[in-house]
């Protein structure tokens, strides 16, 4: 059996104030390309189709085009399940009819629960699709209070799914999840961490054949080679500069046994970090002129006049632009501070706030209204 694995479209995405629906379109033209050449059995979409609950007109209508490429004209059954970015109500609206079509969309709890069963020509195979879920909903699903991180969230899924599910097939588990050991870009958004930790541990996986995984960008696997993020169909922040972005492409064999193939995705405009002097990138030393997306770091000491103005009169699509810092520790401190803050839970930004303006901690009873405001305030953005 052929997998294609991939994830994290991000359809509507906006970059440094630029719309990517064309550099999207370019490279699902490219996707739909690899279907041809490699004749996948099914594709997979791990999560975050789109980038925001209430997606743009545009965004709606490319992947409208894509799926029907997909699932009509060639007639591949299509997986995919609701990531943190989208709307479970939107994404999930029309999935009954549309299994008619074999576009199989999960965006709820009970479908994560009840496999798709295939009967292929090697045996059967049942693929689980488990949508990002808020611990919350989960808690509220099985009336566990025991239930309130990601890690408890999904041991009682997959505990659950361990019950029912077939010993004599090939499992494949569709999951939005952030595991333990994965490698984090700027570009994803903090999951929730009410109660703990966004992050689940790999090992919860282990008993299934292929983990199909979204959420972070890079593609890599985890612990073990068939626990696989796809990665992002294109870099999107200049944190992610330097991947080699692809899909995956898995062979399972009668016995459970993977075989992966990453196939490189080629943009029609890349995203990079470039460093050098003005007048090195005005004559092309340091850069031949390119409308690719660039972070532009320069390293003149004297004073510039409307660098930017110039600078793209040969490469038009530069990004950003900034002076190289020399301060060394002082960059090493704001780094080291924005990192800090990108690993802290809502509730920990609060904390850090609150002290900040009243120069005091946040006195526990109102620590916990916080907590209890920010939970509600996930729920309502997930069924927006």
């Amino acid at each position: 059996m052929r997998i294609l694995h991939t994830a994290d479209w991000h359809l509507g995405k906006i970059v440094n104030g630029v719309h990517m629906t064309d550099d999207q379109a370019f490279i699902l033209d490219e996707i739909l390309q690899i279907i041809d050449s490699y004749q996948p059995d099914i594709m997979i979409i791990a999560g975050d189709l789109y980038d925001r609950s209430i997606p743009p007109k545009e965004a709606v209508e490319l992947l409208s085009k894509v799926i029907t490429n997909i699932t009509v004209e060639k007639r591949l059954p299509l997986f995919a399940i609701s990531g943190n970015h989208d709307s479970p109500d939107r994404l999930g609206f029309g999935t009954a009819l549309f299994r008619s079509q074999e576009l199989y969309m999960a965006t709820k709890i009970e479908e994560a629960l009840s496999p798709i069963a295939l009967n292929e020509v090697d045996g059967k195979v049942e693929v689980y699709l488990i949508p990002y879920l808020e611990p919350s909903e989960v808690r509220q699903y099985f009336d566990d209070e025991n239930i309130k991180t990601h890690q408890t969230a999904m041991e009682k899924i997959v505990e659950t799914i361990h019950e029912t599910k077939d010993k004599n097939a090939r499992q494949i588990v569709v999951a939005h999840t952030f595991l333990a050991g994965g490698m984090e870009t700027d570009s994803e958004d903090r999951l929730t961490m009410i109660g703990g930790t966004p992050y689940v541990n790999a090992s919860i996986f282990e008993e299934f054949h292929y983990i199909a995984l979204g959420h972070l960008h890079q593609p890599q696997k985890i612990t073990q080679d068939y626990i696989r993020y796809s990665g992002s169909i294109l870099k999107y922040s200049f944190s992610e500069a330097n991947h080699q972005k692809s899909v995956a492409i898995v062979d399972i064999d009668k016995a459970g046994k993977c075989e992966i193939e990453k196939v490189p995705l080629k943009p029609i405009r890349d995203m990079r970090k470039i460093e050098g002097y003005f007048h090195d990138f005005l004559d092309g030393t340091t850069l031949k002129p390119t409308e690719d997306y660039l972070h532009i770091g320069l390293l003149d000491d004297g004073q510039l006049i409307n660098p930017i103005g110039k600078l793209r009169e040969y490469y038009p699509n530069i990004l950003r632009l900034e002076r190289v810092v020399k301060n060394k520790d002082q960059q090493t401190q704001d780094i080291n501070m924005i990192r800090k803050k990108q690993k802290m839970s809502h509730l920990q930004l609060f904390q850090a706030f609150y002290e900040e303006m009243k120069g005091d901690t946040i006195p526990p009873k109102r620590n916990t209204y916080i907590e209890k405001v920010i939970d509600k305030l996930h729920q309502e953005e997930r069924r927006k």
